[in-house]
């Protein structure tokens, strides 16, 4: 398949998210449709949205967007239990329906405020057994006529959508992505998930879960098409090195002196204490992974940054690409102009190969 490239949309109650420098109107229907708008003028596929209690809805976030946009792809960041698994099916079947074929889906499991909202759940084998359900369950909504399902955390009984997605050749549904690097979350992925998204690991990691994943899939008896893989990551891109590694040391530096707020504390996880780990083997591995900023409070796919030229960070995602990497999640800050000039700089030459 042809490589697909998003972006990030700081959908946020608060300003500010990783250095952005939007702060009066930050997350206005305006702002985000700029952003959205701007992606699809600058040849991006779409953006994923991020998901927590505390942020604004974030289906309602993509619905909102994509209303006023004709190509953009919202990647929906879900938690089960903040939606229950019909509930779901139906208002993203509705919304791809009406986008004609635009939603993805980013089933997210990491821990939230679940008292907030009514939630409960158990270990962490239990979390994920919940996945487990909720994504078969939606599913099968998708794909099926008439579903009755009896789990030990969802249930449906007779149950049918009034409307399916928007299939096509190729897509029977809109995709499901899916994080996580615990051994419960892998099991996950490799039986029930379309697309497995890593963190910004060096590639030798990366190389070794995509392994495990496909020996995983193939022992547990995976009945879906082949898994696919998607990293998600910041790219520091400047016309040259020297400016982009100087820009890079600039902003870390602001973080160690408290002068950049640091990120949500993702230290539980699996996949996070991975990133966090990496800062042992060297400050730079590969070609060009930044592992310092985990070190002042960078989180999540804000951890670990390729940073150079647009000619070699487009060489890194081919070196990921080349391992079997077809989905990529770029983001910098501040994002609109970040977003423009990576467009404008950095994706003409993942296209020019029709692989990064």
């Amino acid at each position: 398949m042809s490589p697909r490239f998003l972006w990030y949309i700081p959908n946020e109650a608060r300003p500010g998210h990783r250095g952005d420098d939007v702060v009066e109107g930050h997350n206005s229907l305006e702002t985000l449709t700029a952003h959205a708008r701007a992606l699809e003028e600058h040849g991006w596929d779409g953006a994923l949205l991020g998901t927590g209690w505390g942020r604004p809805d974030t289906f309602t976030v993509a619905a909102a967007l994509a209303a006023r946009t004709t190509t953009f792809q919202p990647l929906i960041a879900v938690r089960p239990g903040y939606w229950r698994p019909a509930n779901f099916a139906s208002a993203a079947a509705t919304l791809d329906r009406l986008t004609g074929g635009r939603v993805l889906v980013n089933v997210v499991s990491g821990k939230d405020d679940l008292a907030a909202y009514g939630d409960d759940e158990g270990d962490q084998a239990e979390r994920y057994a919940r996945t487990r359900e909720f994504i078969r369950i939606v599913r099968r909504l998708w794909t099926e006529e008439e579903v009755t399902y009896d789990g030990e955390h969802f249930s449906v009984t007779g149950s049918t959508l009034a409307q399916r997605p928007a299939a096509r050749e190729g897509r029977p549904h809109p995709p499901l992505y899916f994080g996580g690097a615990s051994a419960a979350a892998e099991r996950v992925a490799a039986t029930e998930a379309d697309v497995q998204l890593f963190w910004g690991e060096p590639l030798d990691g990366v190389a070794e879960r995509i392994d495990r994943l496909r020996r995983l899939g193939d022992r547990l008896g995976r009945a879906h098409p082949p898994l696919e893989f998607g990293l998600r990551v910041t790219t520091l891109v400047r016309d040259t090195a020297e400016r982009a590694w100087a820009d890079a040391g600039a902003r870390v530096a602001a973080m160690a002196q408290g002068r950049v707020a640091a990120d949500v504390d993702w230290s539980a996880a699996a996949g996070q204490r991975r990133l966090l780990d990496l800062a042992a083997r060297g400050e730079v591995l590969d070609r060009n992974l930044y592992t310092a900023p985990g070190r002042f409070g960078g989180a999540g796919a804000g951890t670990t940054w390729l940073v150079g030229s647009a000619e070699e960070v487009a060489a890194s995602l081919r070196d990921y690409q080349a391992l079997g990497v077809t989905h990529f999640i770029l983001s910098d800050t501040p994002y609109l102009p970040e977003l423009r000039r990576q467009g404008e700089r950095l994706l003409p030459l993942l296209r020019a190969t029709g692989a990064p």
